[in-house]
């Protein structure tokens, strides 16, 4: 734990002055606390013996610059703490997102998306309250208790020993809350989890559920996915809710025992052995003790409820990526030539079964490649690992001749760029989706990219043409349009390879042959990788690759591999059989 703590407290950084400031006014506030009923009893006893007027404004005086000067040193801790909390809690989620933007596609399935969002909101809300607890309450609840307690013990003598009694009771029955309370948290927040994925899974896909009508089964699902939340809050509360019976028994306790013997100590010696002004302070000097006891109980809750994230921030913190930079980085790819040499590749070291198996395959520079293969053959799969969006299990994968964990990543990805099969928009112009692939891009060369792409015609048709403004995820394009923009945004990077992952299913024929008689004309020098449905797509490549459940059934031209490839000629057949009937 101290470890885990210890790495937190490294995202406090620029907010230390703050962090040591909030804890020394505490100090003074709470020294100013405990000084205001030692010079209140004197002020009752000074009363009691018959002083006069002057010695009652002189303790006056003291205790009117003592409660300002408490107040003044409680808003500077207040002030102190709320900034370097919060920017406590800034940094530390700069940091988490920082790791989480390293990760590679691996890490990312492990955690989830939904739970990194968890980790990164409400996770890092519950350690930043906790910080803010630790820099303030913690500082005041112990140097008030020990304070107290010794002014208690200057007043009371042997009655301020009532609370050895109560003490020990008090810390037994915490210790046991939490070793109950600490597991029902750590599950709770496994199925927050699951109650964000849904969420974000609705929300995602909600014009499918509503064009499927089911709205009333996603309704349910969601009320069952917060109903367990709030069933293991609920049984969480419950056993946190024995802290405050125990606190009361405590206060009750001494408030009871003390007055008691104190004044049988007062009625016996006549006065003599306690003056009512100590006994008016240390009933005070209890409630500040007993009041200390409340907050620590309070922080008692609130650490054993944010352990278990401050333990789930920790976790993305301590995980590497799975792919990294090598030592010595190679930082010029020299062409588009690929080489896959007996490659293994699977999605987790537990998995029994491999995605990819025993490929082998060569791809000149230049050349314009297809891939073609049934839902599941892994064509996918083999096109990531080109620019390192996974590593290989076993075997080699070259690009430009050397081997693709020698590079540094981001020339890697530079010179290979991928539109994926999930076409991704974000929220701005069109220029600024396209200059995603170029940061430094000009009008001119956006225009180019989006020429190529067969963009171009129908973003002249928008009444703000390229300054067009692009919803979240693209909501206000059509599929074929937003196919367009992302290949533009790839080609506006000049890549030495081009990976098309059926990016071009959601435009029409016309629209496909047209991108492909682009690309052949104005990036010659370009290796092009195609994965389509449609034969049509790649039938004019230079080499096409027919993948079946994980392996490479065959590869060749569109004639060859319908002279020997059943694969292939059942695919071209089963799309060409209705115009043969037409004819």
């Amino acid at each position: 734990m101290f470890r885990m703590f210890k790495k937190l407290f490294r995202s406090v950084r620029e907010y230390k002055k703050e962090s040591l400031f909030s804890p020394f006014f505490m100090i003074g506030e709470v020294a100013m606390e405990c000084l205001i009923p030692l010079f209140t009893a004197r002020l009752i006893n000074s009363i009691q013996t018959g002083s006069d007027m002057q010695d009652i404004m002189h303790y006056a005086w003291i205790l009117i610059g003592m409660a300002l000067l408490s107040m003044t040193c409680g808003m500077l801790s207040g002030w102190f703490a709320a900034t370097a909390s919060a920017g406590f809690s800034k940094n530390l989620r700069h940091d988490l997102y920082d790791r989480v933007k390293d990760f590679s596609f691996a890490n990312i399935d492990d955690f989830s998306s939904s739970s990194l969002v968890t980790r990164l909101t409400t996770d890092v809300a519950n350690v930043q309250m906790a910080y803010m607890m630790v820099i303030r309450i913690a500082v005041r609840a112990p140097m008030m208790l020990i304070f107290s307690i010794i002014m208690a013990v200057n007043l009371g003598g042997n009655l301020a020993f009532t609370f050895v009694a109560v003490i020990p009771i008090l810390g037994c029955g915490l210790l046991m809350i939490a070793r109950k309370a600490l597991p029902v948290f750590r599950a709770v927040f496994k199925k927050y989890d699951k109650l964000n994925e849904s969420v974000e899974e609705n929300v995602r896909g909600m014009r499918v559920v509503k064009s499927f009508v089911r709205e009333d089964y996603e309704k349910q699902k969601f009320a069952i996915a917060a109903g367990n939340v709030k069933k293991d809050f609920t049984k969480a509360e419950k056993i946190l809710a024995f802290n405050n019976p125990l606190m009361l028994f405590a206060i009750d306790f001494c408030m009871l025992v003390i007055p008691f013997f104190a004044a049988r100590l007062i009625v016996s010696s006549g006065g003599s052995s306690m003056m009512i002004g100590n006994l008016s302070s240390l009933m005070t000097y209890s409630m500040q003790i007993l009041m200390s006891l409340m907050m620590l109980s309070m922080i008692f809750v609130m650490f054993t409820f944010s352990i278990e994230s401050a333990r789930r921030i920790t976790e993305v913190i301590d995980t590497e990526s799975t792919i990294k930079n090598p030592e010595n980085p190679v930082t010029e790819v020299k062409d588009g030539s690929i080489d896959f040499e007996n490659v293994d590749f699977k999605y987790s070291e537990g998995a029994q079964k491999f995605a990819l198996s025993d490929i082998n395959l060569h791809i000149a520079s230049g050349q314009t490649v297809g891939i073609i293969g049934g839902t599941g053959s892994s064509k996918t799969t083999l096109i990531q690992l080109i620019p390192r969006l996974y590593d290989v299990t076993d075997g080699t994968v070259r690009v430009g001749g050397i081997d693709v964990r020698d590079y540094d990543l981001k020339t890697l990805r530079h010179e290979v760029s991928v539109v994926l099969q999930k076409n991704v928009l974000f929220s701005g112009t069109i220029k600024d989706n396209v200059r995603w692939g170029k940061e430094d891009a000009t009008d001119e060369e956006i225009y180019e990219a989006c020429r190529l792409a067969q963009a171009d015609e129908y973003i002249q048709s928008f009444p703000d043409k390229y300054d067009k403004y692009i919803e979240q995820g693209g909501a206000n394009v059509s599929g074929g349009q937003k196919q367009r923009l992302c290949i533009a945004r790839a080609l506006i990077a000049k890549p030495k390879i081009l990976i098309l992952d059926d990016s071009t299913s959601a435009v029409d024929t016309k629209t496909d042959a047209l991108i492909r008689k682009a690309f052949a004309e104005e990036i010659p020098d370009t290796t092009k990788i195609i994965i389509a449905q449609r034969v049509a797509s790649v039938e004019d490549a230079d080499m096409i690759i027919v993948m079946d459940n994980g392996t490479i059934s065959d590869t060749g031209t569109h004639e060859e591999l319908l002279e020997r490839s059943p694969i292939y000629r059942e695919v071209y057949e089963s799309q060409t059989k209705g115009g043969e009937e037409d004819a």
